[in-house]
């Protein structure tokens, strides 16, 4: 993944997400709009957040085409890596 036929990890190390808005939903739900900069390009990127207890999960999908990324493809097309993927995450607070 970070060679230079998918992420070329050497000429884009970062991979970066600006939050620009944040709008709380109901029952622990946010709404996050940001940029988010993957092989040299930033597109506007919109996560779900959930909020439980000192945990907020998310997922968000997108395109590797829309990053300027070509999905890799081996064995004479055999096997193929679809063009959109899905991001999970899952950040952990510290309670106070």
């Amino acid at each position: 993944m970070l060679g230079p036929e998918v992420l070329d990890g050497d000429r884009f190390p970062h991979i970066r997400f600006r939050s620009v808005e944040i709008q709380r939903g109901n029952a622990g739900r946010w709404s996050v709009r940001g940029e988010l900069e993957v092989h040299g390009q930033t597109h506007p990127v919109t996560v779900n957040v959930l909020q439980e207890q000192h945990h907020y999960k998310g997922s968000t999908s997108l395109k590797q085409s829309d990053f300027g990324i070509t999905p890799i493809s081996i064995a004479g097309g055999t096997v193929k890596v679809k063009d959109e993927i899905k991001i999970d995450f899952d950040i952990v607070t510290t309670g106070q």
